[in-house]
């Protein structure tokens, strides 16, 4: 077996008694004492904590001083509008390959001189080779010395704001450099659950005082993968490599809101990523299927893998669960699939659990509507 790596928040974890597991090659906290489901209440109620360390940052610095360079670099390789980012803000991309297909999705912030990209765990090794080998302008390094910590829930900026006072100027999308103990933290206001919150770069040596300063707070608790999981199902947000991967592109998942006019046919940088001809013809004329979300019947949830059909009895599969599981906040099930693009919100399914055919409702995404500080 491979030798997990570990974040700088390994032993806190331990001494706040997590249940570990393996995830992206990391040791990870799935959860504490508390239990999945009370972290995930307590994220939506309060503040929650999580450590997302394993995630890649990486600088992406031009060699010429010019960011645009950069910017237009990197449009190269995403369906998005990296030029028109303002200094001080991010916005959600993805990595499509020649095919049209999704390689992963990140966030591309402007800090002035250079973009700072975060990309999933799984996949940094491979994102690393792929900007560099895309940006041979540009100075592209993983940031190997920084933890990155989420702080999330209605409670997070009164939580955050005890330690950095002006994060409560940031808005939905900034990013920024603060300073505190002497160091920089590099603050983003922006998550994964579907709340209000900030995901922190911090020093490794700092990473422990920081986490320790925030749970010391009324409010503030730690939360594992597991409550992440659901919290960001609830909010409709993908989960690459189940809910996106190579063979989906952004449209069937339904991520065209992040593809802006200006990339689009008739635009003024339209196409010039790879798999532009599928993406563009998908925007114009429709994907095959849609990722969709449904509200199965009942208490079961219809986990990844489950087939759904059209009807009760007889026919093929007309589509496939990529994500479920029980909303804590909703209090019922909820899945992610992809099914054909004609379904109508409110049309019935069937998913074959346990070899039984059991209803589900076709419903629109989030299941639990979204806070973030706009």
């Amino acid at each position: 077996m491979t030798d997990l790596q570990r974040t700088p928040l390994y032993d806190l974890h331990l001494r706040l008694g997590a249940r570990m597991v393996p995830f992206a090659g990391y040791d990870m906290p799935v959860q504490y004492p508390m239990g999945v489901m009370k972290e995930h209440l307590h994220t939506r109620a309060a503040a929650g904590l999580f450590d997302v360390s394993h995630m890649g940052q990486v600088l992406v610095v031009p060699k010429s001083g010019r960011l645009a360079d950069a910017a237009l670099a990197l449009e190269r390789l995403v369906p998005v509008d990296v030029l028109g980012l303002a200094e001080g803000r991010q916005r959600y991309g993805f990595f499509t390959n020649e095919a049209g297909g999704i390689l992963d999705d990140l966030m591309i912030a402007n800090r002035g001189d250079h973009l700072f990209v975060v990309v999933n765990a799984g996949c940094k090794d491979a994102d690393l080779a792929h900007l560099k080998a895309g940006l041979p302008d540009c100075d592209v390094g993983m940031v190997t010395d920084r933890a990155l910590i989420a702080l999330q829930g209605p409670g997070a900026e009164a939580a955050l704001a005890r330690l950095v006072p002006d994060v409560t100027e940031m808005a939905f999308m900034d990013v920024g450099i603060r300073a505190w103990q002497g160091v920089e933290l590099w603050i983003s206001r922006s998550g994964y659950t579907g709340e209000d919150g900030f995901e922190i770069s911090v020093p490794d040596g700092f990473a422990v005082a920081l986490a320790e300063r925030l749970l010391a707070m009324q409010g503030v608790a730690p939360i594992g993968l597991g409550a992440r999981d659901s919290l960001r199902l609830e909010a409709g947000l993908c989960l690459y490599g189940h809910d996106i991967d190579t063979g989906t592109s952004p449209v069937e998942a339904g991520l065209t809101w992040a593809i802006p006019k200006v990339r689009r046919t008739g635009g003024d940088r339209a196409g010039g990523f790879p798999g532009a001809d599928r993406v563009l013809r998908q925007l114009s004329e429709g994907p095959p299927r849609r990722r969709m979300g449904l509200r199965p019947d009942g208490r079961a949830p219809m986990r990844e893998g489950t087939e759904i059909f059209a009807g009760e009895t007889g026919g093929n599969a007309i589509g496939t669960v990529t994500s479920g599981g029980f909303g804590p906040s909703i209090e019922a099930p909820m899945a992610m699939a992809y099914l054909p693009p004609d379904l109508p919100p409110g049309a019935t399914v069937w998913g074959e659990v346990r070899g039984r055919r059991l209803p589900a409702t076709v419903a629109a995404m989030p299941f639990q509507p979204t806070r973030f500080k706009r």
